[in-house]
C-alpha cells in the first residue's frame, strides 16, 4: 500500500505530480535555497578558477640550486652560468665540495644540488652526454625535480654539441644527434594542463551529486519525498539542466580563460554532457532519499572527493590498480567521465574511441535512475516533518 506525504501540520496529502511542476519546482527550490545555490552554482564558479590558480605558471621557475664545481675550469663555470640562464633554475651559489652544498640545502638556502665532477670537461669532449653530472632535489617537490633534471640535461647536451661537434668533424665522425620532442596534447608540458581537465569532471560530479542529494533530503525532511513518475522526471530534468549548464561553463568559458588544451567538439558534447549529468543526478537523488537532513548528505559525501579522484584513472592507470579497486572505481560516474571526456575534449577523439566508457555511463544511468525512481516513486514511506519522526521512518 502506498504511504502518503505529510503536510506541515502532520495531515496526509497526495504526492507531488506532473513533469512541469517537478521541473519548475526544482529550479525554484534550487534558486531560493542558499545551501543549494552555494553548492550547485557558486561552488562551480569558485572551483573553476580556484583550483588551477596554484598551477597558473604551468612550469617550474627559478628553483634555487647550489652548484658543486669540483673541476673549476672555464668549461664547468660556463655550464654553471648556463644553468642560471634557464627558466627552471636560479643558481644560489657555487661551492667546491658536496658537503658544503648539503649544508646549504639543510639551511634552506637552496632546494637542490647540481654536481659538476672533476673530469667533466674531458667527458664532454669525448661526446659522453651528461657523464658524471649529478642532481639532488628536495624530495617534497617531485615536479621540481623533474624540471631541474630536464634543464640540466638540456644544458649539458648543448655543451656536448659545442665541444664534441668540432672534434667529430676532425676525426670524421658524426656529431651527436639532436632529439626534438614536441608534446602532442599538452604543448606547454604544464601540470595544470594535465590535471585540470580531469579534475573538472570530478568537480562537476561532486557539486551536482551534493546538490541533488541535499535537494531530495530536504524534501524528505519536509515529508515531500514521494512523487509520481512525471514529477520525478521533471526533477531529474531540472537537475540535468543545472549540471549541463555547469559543464558548459567549465568546458567553454573556464577552459578558455585558463588556456586549457581543448577541441570543442560541440556536436559530441551536446549529448554526452546531459548523459553524464543525468547519471550523477540520479545517483544523488537515490542517495538523498536515505538522508534525514541535507546536512547529513553533505557530511557523508564530502570526504569522498579525494578518493574518487584517485580512482578516476587520471593519477594512476586503472589497469595498474588492484582488480577490486578498479571495479569499484567504475561505480563512480566521474571515472567513466574522465576516461571519455578528456580524450574528446583534449585529444580530439571520437565517441567510437571511448565507446566503452560511454556505454558504462549509460548503464550507470539506467541503474541509478531505476534506483532513484524506486525510492521516490515506489511507494516507500516518507519521512514526516519535525515532530512526527519515528525510528521506522528514519530506517527507511
Amino acid at each position: 500500500m502506498r504511504h502518503p506525504d505529510y503536510s506541515a501540520d502532520g495531515a496526509a496529502m497526495q504526492p507531488s505530480s506532473g513533469f512541469g511542476e517537478g521541473w519548475a519546482g526544482t529550479l525554484l527550490q534550487i534558486a531560493t535555497t542558499r545551501d543549494l545555490v552555494l553548492t550547485m552554482v557558486l561552488a562551480v564558479v569558485f572551483y573553476a578558477f580556484y583550483y588551477p590558480l596554484p598551477y597558473r605558471q604551468q612550469a617550474t621557475q627559478s628553483v634555487p640550486v647550489i652548484v658543486v664545481d669540483e673541476e673549476n675550469t672555464p668549461a664547468t663555470r660556463a655550464l654553471a652560468q648556463a644553468l642560471g640562464d634557464t627558466r627552471e633554475v636560479a643558481v644560489a651559489g657555487t661551492v667546491a665540495d658536496y658537503a658544503s652544498a648539503v649544508q646549504a640545502v639543510k639551511h634552506r638556502q637552496a632546494d637542490g644540488i647540481v654536481l659538476l665532477p672533476a673530469g667533466l670537461t674531458r667527458a664532454l669532449a669525448a661526446g659522453e652526454a651528461g657523464a658524471g653530472v649529478g642532481v639532488w632535489m628536495n624530495g617534497a617537490y617531485l615536479t621540481r625535480a623533474s624540471a631541474i633534471g630536464s634543464a640540466v640535461k638540456a644544458v649539458v647536451l648543448d655543451a656536448v654539441r659545442r665541444e664534441a661537434g668540432p672534434l667529430a668533424d676532425q676525426i670524421h665522425r658524426q656529431a651527436p644527434a639532436e632529439l626534438v620532442v614536441r608534446p602532442l596534447f599538452n604543448p606547454v608540458e604544464g601540470y595544470a594542463s594535465y590535471v585540470y581537465p580531469a579534475v573538472s569532471l570530478l568537480i562537476l560530479q561532486q557539486t551536482l551529486l551534493f546538490g541533488s542529494a541535499m535537494l531530495i533530503a530536504t524534501r524528505r525532511r519536509a515529508g515531500r519525498l514521494a512523487c509520481t513518475p512525471g514529477y520525478f522526471l521533471g526533477t531529474l530534468s531540472a537537475l540535468v539542466c543545472v549540471g549541463t549548464g555547469a559543464a558548459a561553463f567549465f568546458f567553454g568559458w573556464a577552459f578558455w580563460a585558463e588556456d586549457m588544451p581543448r577541441t570543442l567538439q560541440l556536436g559530441h558534447l551536446a549529448w554526452m554532457v546531459p548523459l553524464y549529468a543525468a547519471t550523477v543526478a540520479s545517483l544523488g537523488m537515490a542517495i538523498g532519499s536515505y538522508m534525514p537532513a541535507p546536512e547529513r548528505a553533505m557530511m557523508w559525501l564530502a570526504p569522498t572527493s579525494i578518493v574518487l579522484f584517485f580512482m578516476t584513472g587520471a593519477a594512476w592507470p586503472l589497469d595498474q590498480m588492484p582488480r577490486l579497486t578498479a571495479w569499484l572505481a567504475q561505480l563512480s560516474p566521474a571515472t567513466a567521465g574522465v576516461q571519455a571526456f578528456v580524450p574528446i575534449n583534449q585529444m580530439g577523439a571520437s565517441p567510437a574511441d571511448v565507446a566503452r566508457w560511454l556505454t558504462l555511463l549509460a548503464v550507470l544511468f539506467a541503474v541509478y535512475g531505476a534506483w532513484a525512481s524506486w525510492r521516490l516513486c515506489g511507494g516507500r514511506r516518507t519521512l514526516p516533518p519535525s515532530g512526527h519522526i519515528d525510528s521506522t521512518s528514519i530506517a527507511r
